[in-house]
């Protein structure tokens, strides 16, 4: 069995069927979510058999922040590694999560926010910018693909 090493800063091509690719960069472990792999990806589309030069890819907008198992995905045939760019800036992205996720509810009222390996705050109900948070569970690689797809997860997810 082939055994996967990724590490910071890997980089990763992601083939949207009938779109290009986009591609997404590791860039933090956070130990507040199950010490779970956390990925920017990218705005740009490219086209399928491209091959872009990284440095100036991975200073492209950023579309969202997500925690997944990229292993997963690797495995899953959803993503292939193409390369590292040394990733070393402070990430300063505010995640969010309902104790409500999971459960058939329109809103929730229980919601914490917190910052990669930072510990969570317990807020109550989601106001103000805390809406523009990042959805912060860690979400299947399929999720990954589907909202850079899309823009959006398809998920059941509680409202504010």
């Amino acid at each position: 069995m082939l055994r996967i090493r990724t590490k910071i800063g890997d980089v990763f091509s992601v083939p949207l069927e009938g779109v290009g690719n986009k591609y997404f960069q590791y860039i933090a472990n956070d130990l507040t979510q199950l010490n779970s792999d956390v990925i920017r990806a990218f705005v740009k589309t490219y086209p399928t058999n491209s091959s872009p030069d990284l440095p100036e890819a991975v200073k492209g907008d950023v579309d969202f922040y997500a925690h997944v198992v990229i292993k997963w995905g690797i495995k899953m045939n959803l993503w292939q590694k193409v390369g590292n760019v040394s990733y070393s800036e402070r990430l300063d992205v505010l995640f969010r999560s309902s104790r409500d996720s999971g459960k058939r509810i329109e809103t929730s009222h229980d919601w914490r926010i917190w910052r990669i390996n930072e510990k969570f705050q317990n807020i109550g109900k989601l106001e103000g910018d805390y809406r523009n948070a990042e959805i912060g569970i860690v979400v299947s690689p399929p999720d990954v693909v589907e909202r850079m797809k899309t823009g959006k997860y398809e998920f059941v997810y509680p409202g504010y």
